[in-house]
């Protein structure tokens, strides 16, 4: 950890910029860094006040330009806001500062966790700060700003954010930095001319770790054989979709990847660690040969190990997606892409070259390589084709025919490679739009101020400054023009005419209440329950499905629901005697399943009517979390159910929205018991497949823990006394994870589902041993949605702290009269993962 710069910070007196530099150079002998001449040059320009734009390679050392715009508003007593565009990097960067300059100095604001936002150095978001600039304008108390990442500029859906405070801040001073700008001359200029302050950029330099660029028209399995044999792992294999990621771990298996001892080396580091889902065995099979996957659909928990075990020198190749995050700390020294186009919601087509390159920048880490590498692979088709005629030119196989691309290719080839290598990334291109939001926050602002025109003016304002065509500003005028009536319509604005003064805009009075919610459909969410009967008997479901239809769609899950259900269709339309034309025009229509869909879309037009802003978002019907509890399904259950093993991550997080949506979104008079039901089996659910994701939370919501020295720990299991429906609801899911194992007779897992009593101990073979008997009576033990009813699980207090739980068995022949017995000693000491159960016995 770097030396803090708390003692070079002045005292009361002020002093000059000179000698602010000097101390901010003396810090940085005292690391033992002798400056680049890139940082030499950014330092400068920022301490002469003028704005700078830090185009410098990975490594070079942008995060120290940034550490001294920080220690400089500091020295003036002045305040200096730092971005990012992803939470997480937010969060690490708010913990180093803190380092840095005091945790007093230092605070943080994301969505999920505000800590000493008044503090002299606020880390945030790229669209905190966008908004505070649309409420606040020139009333924003940011003198110095630095934007990390800035490429995102160019983003399609978030670029706007990273644009506004460049047209609303004209007293800011600027540091935007990133390695892939590519030409930002427009964006200087006009960052200039609204500032009446020059731009220096900052461009080039070496990289600390230089890259070597490669194409390989050799198979994968020995391209990588290759890189692990010339010592250059470990290996970011890059991948386009999940599924490529697990397939290509998969063919790598059987590639010399790591010997014997390595492989002996990662099987004592996952000692004590639980591979209990249907994608963890596969996982863990993996990275015992020295492979890991890393991807958005592994639970967090995996993902984490992956990074742990990487950080550790104990995995030779990683499979990963494109999307490796910004802040995700693995260890790469060579980066592997197996194609260079990919589908980018639209089309497929060559990467961009900005693309290329960020990609390609994670090769090398500073500190531990003298080099890194950077390798493509040739199409496939290609490196067939060729190996086939070599082997036909040398006689010792007769040519056979060429094998095509596949439907939809789009090819490349070493030129291709080396153009993306050697070309300068693509001029960010401006992406400001209009919408509801941005309008009625300048209209606030307008109001507020007593503005011209209510704020309206405001508005043209803005968009006349942003960095659009002329073209492109008449389109957002008529937009504006065309939201503004809107609004007007709905009523929540109105226009007063004043004979020889002007028009005055007034704003409705719930505006400031309704616009303030965190996320409009959360708004939809408690109008729409308004409508809802608590009393009803289907209302804690019909809210579930409601709660549901305002969280983003879990695709993969989707997907397979569609192909459960179309499935299922085409065996019951074969059993009618359907026609194969009429059968096909069938499948066409069918959907996932969307419970209450007609009643939530009627409900939203209402809704949409009076709330115009949000004709932008929609609501996505569907049946994902009903589905689970109606069937009181376990996680692995239904991950099998739809074979969804390699997308776990993505049915564990979605899950985890529509708890987090349940618990902080639902307001208190519409928590009946029902409710609360369903609330506790989705707490049960996250706890006992994947705390982390609770631990995750718990982190961004309370990062005053770390810096008091606490860990960040999850909630500990939950209280019997407290939270007497959630405990019951998460003995139950252990007894059922625990039935599953059984019935599955997987009494290795089984035997892991147990607390480890040390008087009493349950192992696989005692576990086998108890359920010969039931098995000799019966075909098998049963685990339908009958078998998870909840009448069959009895819990009761026996002892003060001690509980005693008690599961039905049931069989096929329909006896029914065996049960396990276990006891349950809540201890508050344990992880939230931690099992609760203690068997004692089997009776059958």
């Amino acid at each position: 950890m770097a030396p803090s710069l708390v003692p070079y910070l002045p005292g009361a007196e002020p002093i000059d910029t000179e000698a602010m530099l000097d101390r901010f150079l003396a810090w940085v002998a005292e690391l033992g860094l002798e400056l680049y001449p890139a940082q030499e040059e950014a330092i400068l320009e920022l301490f002469a006040g003028r704005h700078v734009v830090l185009a410098t390679p990975t490594g070079s050392g942008k995060s120290l330009v940034a550490a001294a715009l920080h220690f400089k508003a500091l020295c003036e007593q002045q305040r200096s806001v730092y971005t990012a565009p992803v939470k997480a990097l937010v969060n690490e960067k708010f913990f180093a500062l803190c380092d840095l300059f005091g945790p007093e100095r230092v605070g943080m604001a994301t969505g999920d966790a505000a800590i000493n936002r008044d503090a002299p150095i606020l880390c945030c978001t790229a669209e905190v700060l966008a908004n505070l600039a649309l409420r606040l304008g020139e009333g924003v108390d940011a003198p110095y700003v630095v934007m990390d990442e800035f490429h995102y500029y160019g983003d399609r859906d978030r670029g706007v954010a990273w644009q506004i405070p460049l047209i609303t801040l004209p007293a800011t001073t600027f540091l935007l930095m990133s390695a892939t700008l590519g030409n930002t001359a427009p964006i200087e200029e006009r960052l200039a001319a609204f500032t009446r302050r020059p731009v220096s950029r900052v461009a080039g330099g070496e990289r600390p770790v230089p890259l070597t660029f490669e194409y390989r028209e050799t198979p994968i399995h020995e391209t990588v054989e290759a890189l692990v044999a010339a010592d250059r792992a470990p290996i970011y294999v890059v991948h386009f979709t999940q599924r490529e990621c697990g397939e290509q771990a998969q063919a790598l298996t059987s590639a010399k990847v790591a010997d014997r001892e390595q492989r002996r080396a990662v099987a004592r580091a996952l000692e004590g660690e639980r591979f209990d889902t249907p994608y963890g065995k596969e996982l863990r099979r993996f990275l015992r040969f020295g492979i890991g996957v890393h991807h958005a659909g592994l639970l967090p928990r995996y993902r984490r190990l992956v990074e742990r075990l990487a950080q550790e020198g104990l995995l030779k190749v990683i499979c990963g997606t494109d999307t490796l995050g910004v802040g995700v700390n693995i260890p790469i020294r060579t980066v592997l892409l197996t194609r260079l186009s990919k589908y980018d919601g639209e089309k497929v087509s060559l990467l961009t070259v900005r693309d290329f390159l960020q990609i390609a920048g994670r090769a090398g880490r500073k500190g531990f390589d003298d080099a890194g590498w950077v390798v493509a692979q040739a199409p496939e088709h290609v490196i067939e084709n060729r190996r086939a005629a070599a082997k036909a030119a040398g006689g010792r196989r007769k040519g056979r025919p060429k094998r095509a691309a596949p439907k939809g290719f789009v090819g490349w080839n070493e030129e291709t490679f080396r153009s993306l290598a050697s070309r300068p990334p693509e001029p960010l291109a401006s992406r400001f739009r209009v919408d509801h939001g941005l309008l009625l926050a300048l209209l606030q602002r307008g109001v507020a101020e007593g503005a011209r025109a209510g704020g309206y003016g405001g508005v043209l304002e803005l968009i006349r400054r942003s960095h659009e065509s002329p073209g492109a500003q008449r389109h957002h005028r008529r937009r504006a023009a065309a939201l503004f009536r809107s609004l007007r319509a709905a009523g929540i604005v109105v226009v007063e005419r004043r004979p020889g003064r002007g028009a005055r805009v007034s704003l409705a009075p719930h505006l400031d209440r309704d616009f303030s919610l965190h996320h409009t459909l959360s708004l939809f969410l408690v109008r729409a329950l308004e409508g809802l009967d608590p009393g009803a008997p289907d209302f804690p479901l019909t809210l579930l499905s409601f709660a549901e239809a305002i969280l983003e769609q879990p695709y993969p899950v989707l997907r397979a629901q569609v192909r459960r259900e179309r499935a299922a269709l085409v065996q019951r339309l074969k059993a009618e005697g359907v026609e194969y034309e009429e059968r096909l025009a069938r499948l066409e229509e069918v959907t996932h399943p969307k419970p209450e869909a007609e009643r939530i879309y009627a409900a939203f037009d209402r809704f949409a009517a009076d709330h115009p802003w949000v004709a932008g978002d929609n609501v996505h019907p569907k049946s994902v979390g009903r589905e689970m509890f109606e069937g009181r399904y376990t996680f692995p259950l239904y991950v099998r159910h739809l074979g969804i093993a390699r997308a776990e991550g993505v049915l564990l997080r979605y899950l985890g929205q529509l708890y987090d949506c349940l618990r902080r979104t639902v307001p208190e008079p519409f928590r009946t018991e029902g409710v609360e039901e369903i609330t506790a089996y989705l707490r049960a659910l996250l706890e006992t497949v994947d705390a982390s994701l609770l631990e995750e939370w718990e982190r961004l919501r309370h990062p005053e823990r770390r810096l008091a020295g606490a860990p960040a720990a999850p909630p500990p299991p939950p209280d019997p006394r407290a939270e007497r429906r959630a405990f019951l609801a998460r003995v139950r899911a252990e007894l059922h994870r625990l039935v599953e194992a059984l019935a599955a007779r997987d009494y290795e897992e089984a035997a892991a589902r147990l607390f480890p009593d040390e008087l009493d101990p349950w192992d696989a073979a005692r576990l086998e041993a108890a359920m010969d008997p039931f098995y000799a009576a019966h075909a098998a033990l049963l685990f339908t949605p009958a078998a998870r009813a909840p009448h069959l699980t009895h819990v009761t207090e026996v002892a003060p702290g001690r509980w005693r739980a008690v599961q039905t068995l049931l069989d096929p022949e329909g006896d029914d009269d065996a049960f396990l017995e276990a006891e349950v000693v809540p201890d508050p000491t344990l992880p939230a993962d931690a099992p609760l159960l203690r068997l004692r016995r089997i009776e059958v």
